[in-house]
């Protein structure tokens, strides 16, 4: 939330101007930048449109929470009216989506959609966006978690008309999710006096929403078989859910009329690509429509099958590798969705495939002609081991080539690091991913950033957050030696050594070995906590507290890093990988590990120079008491 007062008083500091001189100064310190020229335009027209309608309704003393940050997500309601509701007496809090657009259509194909002017593709309908906002809102603040009738939600055009607007309030189904244009301003009126009482103060209610605890995200894992076979579990927000829509929508197309279509979602971590896939594979599997899951994360794949699939080997079946489509024929699938897509590899060939099917097909042509729609869902920067190859140009390429459409989606909110998007920027700043260097941490309410001064401090700070009831992982940089696993009933190495501390790397095989859960479930299974991740068993998933660990294969020297692939133990970094790819996967591996955490990450380097800098880049009084 970037602001907050009363109708009355922000109606004045419009007039003086200082509202968005304040807004503009919290926005920096909030997301570490300024706000864009668009953005600071869209608070100088349209927040005086809505605090002139509340004052012209007598709603002076409701509570505005302007720019109000919905949990654990970085997504943003544009306003949350609070108050009292006028006939039962209880909060009542009303999500504001205010749009500037003069005029906007329904898109053809799906209501839920719309075309606007402004933007060469489809974004959500108001009403749908506005409606989400509320339902992800009880879902997660637990102010409101039961009382959902607390909530409404309005979208608020003040800027038109209503034939400018014609059709995009047909998929408004009940009282809680509403459009109103600058036509209907009385009518806007009358409903924000239905929800919001002219006679009471709305400062307590604001309190009470403000204060309501943060209900613990759904993890991806632990839903995924009531995705799957039963309901949606998760709440899309605004181009998750156009994604969303596309994909079905091009489903349909391509049933109705022999059409075949290639739709890629780009997006860091956490943007959520991984619970629109299984999103998707849940509605298409309840549909009866013909869809696979893909991934080249044997981790991954192996997870979903074991918790999506649990007990029913038709939903096992489901998931899948990138390599499993050697020898299938073209458009065998309505549907392939392909997550992790940034890890295609230039063929699917390996060591144990048959001389007959070393063809050197790509492998990302063989993922395009196996079904009339192929999904793929990709970040650029987490690719992490010599030879992958999945980048939005390598597929559109691909698809042109065949000559077939290619649509691109970004998705630009993410859900991991408590949607804190100041903390990925420092990361990405951190390690030197983005121009301008490491900058120092500034502490938000989303997201906890500590640095430990030894490895044995990590886990015992760790420990404790598993004894609050948070899920914990420590992994670390590819640089100990990996023992083969033991016997069973035999100890696991002590490979990861620093100093007297020492502890094993999570198992490789497909077996649980003395305690330890398998490679893929490290991440997923509560035993994983006794074990080091490397970047190949982290990387998809996440979890409440993470724990860093730095090795000597990064360090920080005078006013930069150092990557020294002669104290990486990676085996994928072979002699013939220039140091150029090296450096720049080495950074991508880290920025994977720093990016898997909900709640918090903890980090400790192996080097006193790189440890000292970390120091330096955080708070020092919070960086040496951690408690």
């Amino acid at each position: 939330m970037l602001f907050r007062a009363s109708a009355k008083t922000v109606a004045v500091m419009v007039l003086d101007g200082s509202l968005f001189l304040h807004l503009a100064e919290q926005f920096v310190h909030v997301h570490g930048h300024r706000p864009s020229p668009s953005e600071a335009r869209s608070w100088e027209r349209s927040i005086p449109a809505l605090t002139n309608a509340l004052i012209e309704a007598h709603l002076d003393d409701v509570e505005v929470l302007i720019e109000y940050a919905l949990p654990l997500n970085s997504k943003r309601a544009d306003a949350v009216l609070a108050g009292l509701h006028p006939t039962t007496g209880e909060p009542s809090y009303v999500v504001v989506e205010l749009k500037q657009w003069s005029q906007a259509m329904p898109d053809e194909e799906d209501p839920e959609l719309c075309q606007v002017d402004a933007y060469a593709r489809p974004v959500l309908n108001p009403v749908e966006q506005v409606r989400r906002y509320c339902a992800y809102l009880v879902d997660f603040n637990g102010a409101v978690a039961e009382h959902r009738h607390r909530v409404s939600g309005v979208a608020y055009l003040h800027n038109a008309t209503e034939f400018g607007t014609a059709g995009l309030r047909d998929i408004e189904a009940d009282d809680t999710a509403r459009m109103f244009t600058a036509e209907t301003r009385g009518k806007f009126l009358d409903y924000l006096r239905s929800k919001l009482s002219t006679q009471e103060a709305g400062a307590e209610a604001a309190d009470e929403l403000l204060a309501g605890k943060t209900v613990p995200s759904r993890q991806l894992m632990a839903v995924a078989a009531q995705e799957v076979r039963d309901r949606e579990q998760f709440v899309l927000l605004d181009e998750q859910q156009v994604a969303y829509r596309l994909v079905l929508n091009a489903v349909r197309k391509a049933k109705q009329s022999d059409h075949k279509e290639v739709v890629i979602v780009t997006g860091g971590p956490g943007t959520g690509k991984s619970v629109i896939a299984l999103s998707l594979l849940g509605e298409l599997y309840r549909q009866g429509i013909s869809a696979l899951h893909a991934t080249g994360s044997q981790s991954f794949t192996k997870t979903m099958r074991r918790v999506a699939g649990a007990r029913k080997r038709e939903v096992q079946d489901l998931f899948k590798y990138f390599n499993s489509f050697m020898t299938v024929e073209r458009n065998t699938l309505d549907v392939l969705i392909c997550d992790e897509a940034h890890r295609i590899r230039e063929t699917s060939a390996n060591r144990y495939t048959p001389a007959l099917n070393r063809t050197g097909r790509p492998q990302v042509d063989e993922l395009i002609d196996v079904a009339r729609v192929p999904v793929f869902l990709l970040d650029e920067h987490q690719v992490v081991r010599p030879g992958e190859m999945g980048t939005v140009d390598e597929i559109k390429a691909a698809a042109s080539r065949k000559g077939l459409e290619c649509q691109v989606v970004a998705l630009d909110s993410q859900f991991r690091c408590g949607g804190s998007d100041a903390y990925l920027r420092w990361v990405v700043r951190l390690l030197g991913l983005e121009p301008g260097g490491p900058v120092d941490w500034e502490p938000d309410d989303r997201m906890q950033l500590r640095v430990a001064e030894s490895p044995a401090e990590m886990q015992a700070f760790l420990e404790d957050r598993r004894a609050e009831g948070y899920g914990a992982r420590m992994s670390a940089g590819y640089c100990w030696p990996w023992s083969p696993e033991p016997k069973p009933g035999e100890p696991l190495a002590p490979d990861v050594v620093i100093g007297e501390w020492a502890h094993p790397w999570n198992l490789r095989g497909d077996r649980s070995v003395s305690g330890a859960p398998p490679s893929a479930l490290w991440a997923t299974d509560p035993a994983g906590f006794g074990q080091i991740g490397c970047v190949y068993t982290a990387q998809g998933f996440e979890y409440d507290w993470s724990g860093v660990i730095i090795g000597p294969d990064i360090v920080w020297r005078d006013d930069r890093w150092i990557v020294d692939r002669t104290q990486s133990r990676d085996p994928a970094f072979t002699k013939s990988v220039p140091d150029a790819d090296v450096d720049r996967l080495v950074r991508n591996a880290y920025k994977v590990l720093l990016t898997r955490g909900m709640v918090g990450t903890i980090v400790y380097s192996t080097d006193p120079e790189t440890l000292a800098k970390l120091r330096r880049l955080m708070d020092v009084e919070q960086a040496m008491a951690v408690v």
